[in-house]
C-alpha cells in the first residue's frame, strides 16, 4: 500500500516539474523558440484555437520566427493574436508569410524576467509539497486503519520526503539554467 502511495507522489510530483518546464519554455530568453507564440489563441471561424493548428511555426534565425499560415485568409486573425498578446511582438506581414522580430532583452527586462521565472518556481514547489502533505496524510489514514504498523509509516514519511527534497531540487536546477538563459548577453 506505501508503495502505491510513493509511486502516485512520485508521478505527481513529476507533473509539477514538467509543468514548470512547460511554463517557462513559453518565457522569452531573446531567441526564437516557437513555443514563445504557439499556445496564442486564434479566432479561427469563430472559436478559439493555439496558434500551431492554423499555421507553421519555424525559426528563420536566432532572433526571427516565422509563421506560415495553412489558410490565406488566417494572416489577419494570426496578426491580431499578436498583436493582442502581452508579449511586445510586432510581426511583419510579406503576403502570407509572418515574420516577428524578437527585439534583444534590456537589462531591466532581463532582471523582471528573472522575478517571474523564481515565482513560477516557487509555485512548483508549494505544488511538490501538496503532493508530499497529501502523501503523508494518506499515510496517517492507513496507520489509524491499522494498515500498517507506525515503523513502516515513519519510513514512508521519510521516503516521501526524500521524494520531495529531489524534485524541489530538480526546480531549482530548472530554474538556475533558465536564469543562465535569461542573463546570458
Amino acid at each position: 500500500m506505501a508503495d502505491e502511495l510513493k509511486k502516485d507522489a512520485t508521478t505527481r510530483m513529476q507533473k509539477c516539474v514538467q509543468a514548470l518546464q512547460a511554463e517557462l519554455k513559453k518565457m522569452r530568453t531573446g531567441r526564437a523558440h516557437p513555443s514563445l507564440i504557439e499556445h496564442l489563441k486564434v479566432d479561427y471561424y469563430g472559436s478559439e484555437v493555439p496558434l500551431q493548428q492554423v499555421a507553421a511555426i519555424s525559426i528563420e534565425d536566432a532572433r526571427t520566427l516565422v509563421v506560415s499560415p495553412w489558410e490565406k485568409s488566417m494572416v489577419g486573425p494570426i496578426e491580431k493574436a499578436i498583436y493582442k498578446s502581452e508579449l511586445g511582438l510586432t510581426p511583419n506581414t510579406a503576403g502570407t508569410v509572418i515574420r516577428i522580430p524578437l527585439p534583444p532583452l534590456t537589462e531591466e527586462r532581463r532582471r523582471d524576467l528573472t522575478k517571474v521565472l523564481r515565482h513560477e518556481a516557487e509555485n512548483a514547489r508549494v505544488s511538490v509539497r501538496n503532493v508530499r502533505r497529501d502523501a503523508i496524510a494518506a499515510l496517517k489514514e492507513q496507520l489509524k486503519a491499522k494498515k500498517m504498523s507506525q515503523d513502516e509509516e515513519r519510513r514512508a514519511q521519510d521516503e516521501v520526503q526524500k521524494l520531495t527534497d529531489r524534485f524541489i531540487a530538480e526546480i531549482d536546477q530548472v530554474l538556475a539554467g533558465k536564469e543562465k538563459e535569461i542573463l546570458q548577453v
